[in-house]
């Protein structure tokens, strides 16, 4: 079987939580070739690997190989999750093919594992799990560069029951997730089982199962959606929009489909009416160099999909990472402005009248992280692309409830504008590049604020209370009145009014005391003395009397709508006592 020449290279992402050995692989699998004196076979471009098909089979052992496959080859992209899969592209679809969520064995699943696959799971990209760092497990024997199994069977026992305990925690992680899996080479069906392939890209061992397990999912259910024109206009997503030196603003893109030359006619996504402008250059960093800090750029006349490139042209300013890129003629720039700006608004940004503010880094991202906040019932009141600005702190900072006067940040910048607006108005920033973290230190802080407002409020707002007047205990009749009471629910305090059980008020808390000490607070279960202002034993009140602490309406209302959850089932069953008897007469009280 030969390569297919009307196939494009699939797109593969690679995944997962930092320093579990992403750039790792990728170096392990460009430093190999490297070694073998294969540099040239290799092609690294803007945040992408291309590994043609010779190099691949090549690593594998086994040249014969490539008469299996009809893929070119395999282009990896090295870039957070959310700029692979959330992109825009063809409407709604992902950039990425198929992807790799590599985990650390011995740690296991973390934030950005979970977030990986939650994204996988959401675009329905199909994907392998690379369990990594299978060497540092005790007593590994490494076997460098050789393939999983014929490291594996050069391991004692021990270790090899070690491992495979470590990958049955991967298998129960991804269960609990939602997906069945099982070690690669017991994959029977990988539409139904992903499979979860050990490696260690220190040493080498099992990336030849990685790379033939790509191959074989990019064959096997992808060649329909790899065939491509490669002299038609081409068709990209743009991954970054950076300021380079000497160039200004370029973009950073993953061409995918068709052919894109020096000074063609390009237009762009962004949030307002989309960008037309001209191709300057076509630039692509030195081969295998470092991507973030590349200063030389390379320049091409012309690039076929799929590759990654860096694009030169004037007024890039306002285009939109993840957006659709596309060559146009000016008989079809029209309809294609129409279709990317059609393809950008039909992303489901729904907001609230009221509620956070949340800024990302591309539209994709913004995307998830709304998707991710309407599980959590988190109202949005704007959602939009870009960095923290000045204007953004203002239009928070003028928001009543300090709940909402709130900027979530996915993968951004606070402006140095913002910075300073920010210090002095009563706003409240979280940034992070883990989408779960940011909304879990969202609803911590919310907790700790609620637990704030309601102490604040406890402090001063008249809680519920009843006790009864023990008999036997009447040390003074009036002026003020003493006698010996029960707390039967809740605590009483000084300063108080006390009502009967038919809402007379009949007098003042006026002192407590307990054991001949004086005490501010009498709580449930305590017999005390109790000094009553204004009230008469015999007149008033009497032995066995059933009191009740006299809550002020507006105090009513708080306790029952605001901080009902946070007091005891005493103080609950007291203010249901309390209430019933202020709403025998008006049914409407405190409501």
């Amino acid at each position: 079987m030969a390569v297919n020449e009307n196939l494009r290279t699939p797109i593969v992402s690679v995944m997962g939580h930092v320093d579990h050995g992403k750039t790792t692989l990728l170096d392990r699998i460009r430093g190999s070739t490297v070694a073998a004196g294969e540099a040239g076979a290799i092609t690294q471009h803007i945040g992408a690997t291309e590994v043609p098909i010779d190099v691949i089979v090549n690593k594998c052992g086994d040249p014969s190989l490539k008469d299996k496959f009809i893929v070119p080859g395999l282009l990896f992209i090295d870039t957070p999750g959310h700029h692979a899969f959330t992109s825009l592209r063809s409407r709604g679809g992902a950039l990425a093919d198929l992807a790799i969520v590599i985990v650390d064995v011995n740690e296991g699943f973390m934030p950005q594992t979970i977030e990986s696959l939650q994204i996988l799971k959401r675009f329905k990209t199909p994907f392998v799990v690379v369990a990594n760092k299978m060497d540092r497990i005790h007593g590994w024997n490494p076997q460098k560069n050789s393939s999983f199994m014929a490291s594996y069977n050069k391991q004692s026992e021990r270790v090899r029951t070690d491992l495979d305990n470590k990958l049955y925690d991967i298998v129960g992680e991804l269960y609990n997730i939602g997906f069945n899996s099982e070690r690669y080479d017991r994959v029977s069906d990988f539409q139904h089982s992903i499979g979860i392939i050990p490696i260690s890209a220190a040493t080498g061992e099992g990336i030849p199962d990685v790379l033939m397990t790509l191959l074989g999912l990019a064959q096997r259910f992808l060649e329909s959606n790899l065939h491509y024109n490669a002299e038609g206009p081409g068709v990209g997503t743009v991954l970054e929009v950076k300021d380079e030196k000497g160039l200004g603003t370029t973009l950073d893109i993953i061409l995918y489909d068709g052919n894109i030359n020096k000074g063609d006619m390009i237009v762009i996504g962004s949030l307002g009416e989309p960008i037309h402008t001209k191709i300057r250059a076509l630039l692509k960093p030195r081969p295998l160099s470092e991507m973030k800090s590349e200063e030389k750029f390379q320049q091409i006349k012309s690039a076929t999909a799929a590759i990654g490139v860096k694009i030169s042209a004037p007024n890039l300013e306002g285009s939109l990472a993840g957006s659709p890129i596309k060559v146009v003629t000016p008989e079809t720039i029209d309809a294609i402005s129409e279709e990317i700006k059609n393809e950008i608004e039909d992303v489901q940004i729904d907001t609230d009248s009221m509620g956070i503010t949340i800024k990302a880094d591309t539209i994709g991202s913004l995307e998830a992280l709304v998707n991710e906040l309407s599980k959590e019932d988190i109202p949005i009141r704007k959602a939009s692309v870009g960095d923290i600005s000045q204007r953004d702190i203002i239009e928070v900072a003028a928001i009543e409830d300090p709940l909402y006067s709130v900027i979530i940040g996915f993968n951004i910048k606070v402006l140095p504008d913002a910075k300073e607006k920010v210090q002095n108005l009563d706003v409240t920033l979280f940034k992070n590049d883990v989408i779960y973290r940011l909304i879990d230190d969202y609803k911590d802080w919310v907790k700790k604020q609620k637990e704030l407002v309601e102490k604040e409020i406890s402090e001063t707002i008249i809680k519920p209370s009843r006790f009864q007047i023990m008999p036997d205990c009447i040390f003074r009749q009036s002026k003020p009145a003493v006698v010996g009471v029960k707390i039967l629910g809740g605590a009483v305090k000084t300063k108080v009014d006390i009502t009967t059980d038919d809402g007379t008020v009949v007098g003042t808390v006026k002192g407590l005391q307990s054991r001949g000490e004086n005490i501010s607070k009498a709580s449930v279960g305590m017999e005390v003395a109790m000094a009553i202002d204004g009230a008469t034993v015999g007149r008033q009140i009497k032995e066995g009397d059933l009191l009740f602490v006299n809550i002020p309406e507006r105090h009513a209302k708080i306790l029952e709508h605001e901080i009902y959850d946070s007091m005891t089932a005493d103080e609950l069953e007291t203010l249901e006592f309390f209430l019933e008897i202020k709403r025998k007469d008006n049914p409407f009280w405190a409501k």
